[in-house]
Order: structure tokens, then C-alpha cells, then sequence
């Protein structure tokens, strides 16, 4: 059987503060490949924040990052 875990803390407000520890700890290192790392880390969060948003928002428009996506995708196939 598979243990359950009870989150307490909502999903958006983990992603945020995900993205704010990220943010913190890039800012304290200077530029370089990790800073860069630590960065995309930043980035993906706030796209899952985005996205989490509006699927928890009946009838809303998709982020303009997914549209913008959504476009490369369809444009690159023949």
C-alpha cells in the first residue's frame, strides 16, 4: 500500500516559495554556470506557477508562454 502524504502547505504557494529560495540563492553567487542553473530553476517554477494557475481557472486563456509554444510546435511540423 502506498503512504499518503497530507500536504499542508498549497501547491502555488510551494511553487513560489521554490522560486524565491532559487531566486535568493542565485543572486548571493556570482555569474556562472550554477548561478545560470539556479536561474532556469527560477523560471521553471514560476511556468508551473503560471500553468497551475490557469488550470485552477475555468475558462481562462493559456499563459502567453504556452501560446507562444503552442505556435513553435505547430510551426515546425511539415
Amino acid at each position: 500500500m502506498r503512504r499518503r502524504i497530507k500536504q499542508s502547505i498549497p501547491f502555488s504557494q510551494r511553487l513560489a516559495d521554490e522560486a524565491a529560495k532559487f531566486r535568493k540563492a542565485a543572486e548571493e553567487l556570482p555569474p556562472g554556470t550554477t548561478r545560470e542553473l539556479l536561474m532556469k530553476r527560477v523560471r521553471q517554477a514560476e511556468a508551473a506557477l503560471q500553468i497551475n494557475d490557469w488550470l485552477a481557472t475555468p475558462g481562462s486563456a493559456p499563459p502567453s508562454a504556452l501560446e507562444q509554444l503552442n505556435a513553435r510546435t505547430t510551426r515546425d511540423i511539415p
